[in-house]
Order: structure tokens, then sequence, then C-alpha cells
């Protein structure tokens, strides 16, 4: 039977096509005016409304002619999400865990260690902390200007207005009136293309000693490496007539035991421990060479997949600039590959890191033992070459323990090396306490060594005879008296930067 027949013979068929035709044509309009809409947005999503020169500071310019990427790195100022163990809440790391003022006993972070609240308040927190020290009445910094290096877009254009090892010669307060912008816009964009770009030369340095053209990375390579840019191992070289020259280990390789054997070389230390007196290494932070050592990295994975994952707003995808733990964004970012629920994956993170820091804690117990024990050998009359081997083991156990601790994200993104680190760590620790054994014994002492009564960070600041309250006296005079000038001096100096209005 036809159609037509079908028709006649039961009109409810004829109604049942119009309708149902019509509801299709209603569903195409819809898609149709969606699309139309969406291409309309989109071709306005890259006019500039300001333009700029290329080593332009200040975030909120880049803002005007990328409002969405701006508005959410403006979300970067929350501080208020706080992981098991991290997070973006300003914490004291000293007061969690003692522990860390004695292994740093002599050096600037047993000063003052906080969990960074991320990069809007990198301007603000380099100021505050007490390892900048108080530079008033003409009194210096104890900190060089390479200090600001990983703070700032001002630091590529200073770096541009005369050259790398002119901006590191000094000290760290001669450049504060210079440097009053937060990391943003120009440390990873050329303000032309847009295109992700090395605005440090340390890391391009790096690669060129390596036999490496940073040139010639791939876009997701990119991704990564414009993080690599700071959140790595540094030191500051000082050979050959430099002054504090920023310098990245990497000549004999990546690993804990290729950075270290690249200082033992030419027996270089950050300082000199107070109370072991061991020639120390400090850690900075070495993230990118951690994570390439990881699962993800071996996929493919880069930085901004996880702590800068695309988002879409308005028909429009872009990269979300509100960096932050992937904890606190989970569905954008682990679940764009992973499809366990968001509270499994939460587990399996804190999962690796209270296993990983259960055996750090051990090794951190054990410096301090080392670094105390060697200071009662020194004290009963041990000398240098009785001790040398002592204290490069010593050396060497911190080293692996800082190399884990600063590592931010270790735990997650390298787990099974950060581990095998640790446990090396823990064997030569235990080796320099053997050999201080063998020395108490040959020096007639053989009663056991209390610990120290560390159990709050004033206790153990009191313990290694640090001023603290002098010097938290010094800095509030600082930020009061001299940190004022520095934003009066810049807002002078800005109010001149070209910056031409392209449409209202």
């Amino acid at each position: 039977m036809s159609l037509k027949r079908r028709i006649v013979k039961s009109p409810w068929i004829g109604w049942l096509l119009f309708i149902t035709t019509v509801i299709v044509v209603i569903i195409i309009a819809v898609f149709a005016s969606s699309i139309i809409e969406r291409r309309a947005e989109a071709s306005f999503t890259f006019v500039p409304k300001v333009k700029y020169e290329n080593w332009e500071p200040r975030n909120e310019v880049w803002g005007e002619n990328f409002p969405k990427q701006y508005q959410s790195y403006i979300q970067s100022s929350e501080d208020d999400f706080r992981s098991k163990y991290n997070g973006s809440q300003m914490i004291d790391m000293l007061e969690i865990d003692p522990r860390l003022v004695v292994l740093w006993a002599g050096y600037g972070f047993s000063k003052d260690y906080n969990q960074g609240r991320g990069h809007y308040y990198a301007i603000e927190d380099i100021r505050n902390t007490l390892r900048t020290g108080a530079p008033v009445d003409g009194k210096s910094s104890p900190m060089p200007n390479t200090c600001w290096s990983c703070k700032s877009p001002d630091v590529p254009r200073l770096m541009g207005q005369s050259s790398p090892q002119d901006f590191y010669a000094g000290t760290w307060d001669t450049k504060g009136p210079e440097i009053v912008n937060a990391i943003g816009c120009a440390d990873c964009h050329d303000a032309e293309t847009m295109n992700l770009q090395i605005s440090r030369p340390a890391l391009i340095e790096a690669f060129e000693r390596m036999g490496k053209d940073i040139t010639k990375a791939s876009h997701q390579e990119m991704r990564s490496l414009v993080c690599a840019q700071c959140h790595v191992e540094y030191y500051f070289d000082k050979r050959d007539g430099k002054q504090a020259y920023l310098t990245f280990p990497w000549d004999n390789g990546f690993t804990a035991e290729d950075m270290e054997e690249y200082y033992d070389d030419f027996e270089f230390y950050d300082w000199e421990h107070a109370i072991s007196k061991a020639p120390m290494l400090k850690a900075q932070h070495p993230g990118w060479e951690t994570f390439m050592t990881g699962i993800h990295a071996e996929r493919g994975v880069s930085c901004a997949d996880c702590h800068m994952p695309y988002k879409s707003e308005g028909g429009q995808k872009f990269t979300d600039h509100h960096l932050q733990s992937p904890l606190n964004n989970v569905e954008a970012s682990c679940a764009v590959c992973h499809r366990e629920k968001t509270l499994t994956l939460v587990k399996n993170v804190y999962d690796r890191q209270d296993k990983i820091i259960e055996n750090r804690d051990k090794l951190e117990e054990l410096l301090v033992r080392a670094h105390v024990e060697a200071g009662k050998a020194w004290e009963l009359g041990a000398t240098e070459d009785e001790m040398k081997a002592v204290l490069m083991d010593i050396r060497h156990a911190q080293w692996r323990w800082d190399y884990a601790a600063a590592s931010h994200g270790a735990s997650f993104h390298s787990p099974v090396e950060i581990s095998r680190v640790i446990g090396t760590g823990i064997t030569i620790a235990q080796e320099a306490r053997i050999k201080l054994a063998r020395l108490f014994a040959d020096y007639g002492f053989n009663e056991e060594l209390p610990y120290p009564d560390i159990s709050t960070k004033a206790k153990a600041q009191a313990f290694i005879q640090l001023p603290v309250e002098k010097l938290e006296a010094e800095k509030q005079t600082f930020l009061i008296e001299v940190v004022p000038e520095w934003e009066k001096a810049a807002a002078a100096r800005e109010a001149s930067y070209p910056v031409k209005k392209l449409m209202d």
C-alpha cells in the first residue's frame, strides 16, 4: 500500500509525519543559529583592543586583548584550597615540620619557608619572606638579584635592556623598584604572535650545553618547557668572575645522582651547615626533572594539560590560566583521560603521597641525628680528615632528601623514582651515622646522644640559636618604609609605557 493511501486510510499518520518534519526543521534551525552565533563570537575572539611592546610586564594590559584568559588568571588569587599536603593556602612548612629548621641550620630557609600561594602572589611573597632580609637604612639584602629571576615579567624586560649578567649582579634590594608585576603573560608568550616562548636564558643555555636546540621543541613540549624555565633545580654560578649567574646543573643528566656529580666535580656548596659543618647543597624545586621520569611525561602529557586544562566559555575553547593543583580541578584535568571517579583518583594521589612521605620523614629524622652527632664529633676533637667522609655522606643524603622534598608534586609525578631516591638517601645517612659511631668510640664517647627537643618551629629555631624576633621586626620595618617607595617609583615609570588603544 502506498504512503498516500495509508494517509487517506489513517489520517493520524499524516499528522505524525507533519509534526515530525516540523520538529526536525526547528532542531536544524536551532543548530544553524548556534553555529552562526559561535562563528560570530569566534570572529571577535582575537581582535586586539590595544597595542603594546613585546616585553610589556603588566598582565592587566595583556588582559585587554585576552579577557577570558586574564579573568581565569585572576582566579589564581584564590588561596582557599588545601589538599592533604599542599594546595594554594599559605602554609608555614617550618611549623608543620620543625625538623627542617635543623636541616637548614645556617641557611636562609631555616628562617622562613612557606608553601607558595601561586604565581599571583609571587612578588608579595618574596618581599615578605625573611630570606630576602630587611634592606633598610642603607643595609643590603643577603640575597642577589638572581633571586628575582622567576618572579616577574619585569625580569625579561630588564634583561632585554642590558644583559643577563648585568641583571644578576648586585643585591636583591637594588631591583626592588623595577620588579613589581607578578608572574604572568610575558613570561611565556610572545606579544606579537602569542606563541609560547622561552624568556629566561638559563634554560636555553642549559640546552645548548647538552647539544640540544630548544627552538626545535614542539608546541606540546613547549607547554612544559615554559614551566621548566623556573620549576627546576638551579644554582648561582660565581666562577670565572660571574656574579650569581643562574645556571641549571644538567650537563651530566637530570637525575639526583647526575646533578650531585656535577656539583661534586667542582666542590660547589650552597652553605656550610651551622651544626655539622658539612658543605651542603640546597635543592630548589626540580619539578620538571622529576616529572620527566614519570609515566605522564612518558605518555606525552604536558604540565599545562593538567595544571592549565582547556575550558570552554561562550563557544570559545581556550587554556585555563588559573594555574592550580589538579586536585582542585579533577573533572577538567584528570578525568579527561581517566575514567575512575573523582574520589578514587584523589585517593590514588594521597596513597602515593602517604607512602613516600612516610619514608621521607624517616630520612629527615636520620639527618637531624647525623647533623647533631657530627656537631658532637667536632666537640670531641675530631679532625677534618676524620670528618671528611662523614660530611660527604651527610651532604649526599640530605641532597637526596631535598631533591625529593623540594620537587613539588614529585610523589605523584614520579613515585617510583622518588621512592628510589629517598631509599638511597636513607642508606647513605645510616652510613654516615655508623662512621660517626666509630669516631665516638675512638674518642671514648659511648653515651647515647639525645634527640633534640625540636617539637615546634620556635624550639627548633632556638636550638640553632636563630634570632627570629629580631629578623621579623626588621622585616616589618622594611615592608612599611621601603616597599611603598618601590611601588610609587614603579607606578611613575609604568605610566610612560607605550600602550596604544586600537578600538573601544
